[in-house]
Order: structure tokens, then sequence, then C-alpha cells
């Protein structure tokens, strides 16, 4: 591993963390708070890492994909647990609890951008780091705000969606759970191989996911005054 890249990787090691750890930390937050205490019990209410960290979404995944020079890095942490029927209003509540964490992305994003305002006064030293490790911070998270919206189970889009839906409908979706993240990897990274196995080139990141990053990070850079 070149200088260059270990300096470039420990840019990415601290929003990886917090975007990801955070996240999960929200949703046990919003479920404490609408009155179901399992993850807060568990000390999953926690900004701690170590309490959230998936061996496999939050450190192997990543790093593959970082090394491999994908263009996107994605993961995820230890699910927390919540009692839906311990919920306030279960079918409400299961709506802003699965909407805190992308939620919460965008708030770090948001501050990572206000943050950058700092640069100015860090030692030269620094500067060129703290620069590219809050750049990377805005990046995963609203690349993961985004991704997470995604209406199928069991992304939290897919949780916001199975809760406003019409029963039916929201029946029907939420069967898809056990099979959400399958269809999510083929999507994301194997159509695209197989369609230009076939001389067609398209992927659903760049036509779909991308755009939408675009307009979320260009409004976080609006609102931050940069």
């Amino acid at each position: 591993m070149t200088p260059e890249l270990i300096v470039t990787a420990t840019t990415w090691i601290l929003p990886v963390l917090l975007a990801i750890t955070l996240h999960e930390a929200a949703h046990g937050w919003a479920a404490w708070k609408l009155g179901d205490s399992t993850a807060y019990s568990l000390g999953r209410v926690s900004a701690n890492p170590i309490r959230h960290v998936d061996p496999i979404g939050t450190v192997v995944l990543p790093g593959m994909l970082f090394l491999s020079g994908a263009p996107f890095l994605f993961g995820w942490a230890k699910p927390v647990p919540v009692n839906f029927a311990g919920l306030g209003n279960p079918r409400r509540d299961m709506v802003l609890v699965a909407a805190a964490g992308p939620a919460s992305n965008l708030v770090m994003a948001f501050a990572a951008a206000l943050s950058l305002h700092l640069v100015a006064f860090t030692p030269d030293v620094m500067s060129e780091w703290m620069w590219r490790t809050l750049s990377n911070m805005i990046l995963l998270n609203v690349l993961l705000a985004v991704v997470n919206m995604i209406p199928l189970p069991p992304l939290d889009g897919g949780r916001v969606a199975v809760g406003l839906l019409p029963r039916p409908l929201a029946v029907r979706l939420a069967r898809l759970e056990r099979f959400g993240l399958l269809i999510l990897i083929g999507g994301l990274l194997v159509l695209p191989f197989l369609l230009a196995e076939f001389g067609i080139g398209f992927d659903p990141f760049r036509a779909v996911l991308l755009p939408v990053m675009a307009w979320v990070n260009d409004l976080i850079v609006t609102l931050a005054f940069l």
C-alpha cells in the first residue's frame, strides 16, 4: 500500500464509522423516544462505534470497495432491534423510526459542510487532510441517505413505504424483505456487468442515484454557504 493510498484511507475511516454507526443509533434513539426501549436497554442508543460495528458491513465490504476502486462506498452496521408493537402508534412510528437513519446522515452531511469553513483556520499541514475528510463525510452521508431511501425492504425507504402504502400494497412490499439486499446488490452491481456483456451501457447507480445525490449535495452546499 502506497503512502498516498494510506493517507486516502485515513480520510475515509472517520466518515465511514460515523455515517454508518450514528445512522443505526438514530434508529434506536427514535424508537426509544416513541415508546420502545429495546435498543436503549441494550446500549445501542450510543455514539460508540464499537456497539454498532458489523465486521462485514462496516469493515470488510467498505474496505473491499475502496481497494477495488469502486465508484462508491456502501456498508451497514448491526441492525438496531426495534419492537414495533411497543411503539405508541406502530404504523406511523415505524415510518419515523425508519426515516431517522437517513435523516441523521443528512444532518451529518450538513454539519460536515459547515465545518469546511473551519479548514482555513487549521495549520497548513492538516488543512488538506481535514478538507478531504470532511468532503468524504458529505459524500458518504449523502450516498447513505439516498440509497437507504430506495423503497425496497429492508432498506429504510422500504419500511417508510410499507408504513405509508395502503395495507394490501404494504403487505406485498413487506414480503420482499428477505430478498431486498440481493435485489439491491443485483441491481447496482450485477446488472450493469451483465448488460455490458450485451453491449448495453446502463448503470442504475450513475443513471438514477447519482443525479439524486448531486441534487442533495448541491442543496447542502448551498445551505452551508459554501
